[in-house]
């Protein structure tokens, strides 16, 4: 039995499959995808019976997602394989994250894509904005909270 509120298991993968998908290719092309997507709903399908409530189940399914995807790359890695997600439904973080960054000033702009797009540590941010760790910290802060502020009513 499901807790309140929590829709049966195919019909939160029918709902959310998509989403899961794009985001998997996005990462790691369509190949490796596809492996990624069935582990995705494998993971999500072995902890949906501890669900307390329905509350952002999309995110949810997407964290499990990346951390996947995050996986697959480093096994990649570790047994020395080229990593190329050269998916065709690939867009560069940038673009992808261009409509919300647009009118943040330059510098908040590239540490929110850095960080948030490229997944970059604060000293790789640091180096590429020829600034110190604690300064790149700042602006991918300031430039996360006038993100909040612009699309919060």
């Amino acid at each position: 039995m499901h807790a309140v509120g929590i829709p049966p298991f195919e019909l939160f993968y029918e709902e959310h499959r998509a989403d899961v998908m794009r985001l998997l290719r996005r990462r790691l092309g369509r190949e490796r995808a596809d492996d990624a997507f069935q582990e995705t709903f494998l993971r999500a399908l072995q902890a949906y019976s501890r669900l307390e409530h329905a509350e952002h189940l999309r995110a949810w399914v997407l964290t499990i997602a990346r951390n996947v995807a995050i996986d697959a790359l480093r096994r990649a890695r570790r047994e020395g394989e080229l990593v190329d997600p050269g998916a065709e439904d690939a867009r560069p973080a940038f673009e992808e994250l261009a409509p919300l960054t647009d009118g943040l000033p330059p510098k908040e702009r590239a540490a929110v894509v850095l960080r948030y797009g490229y997944d970059l540590s604060y000293d790789q941010i640091a180096a590429a904005l020829r600034s110190s760790e604690d300064a790149a910290r700042q602006a991918a802060s300031t430039g996360v909270r006038r993100l909040r502020r612009r699309i919060s009513p």
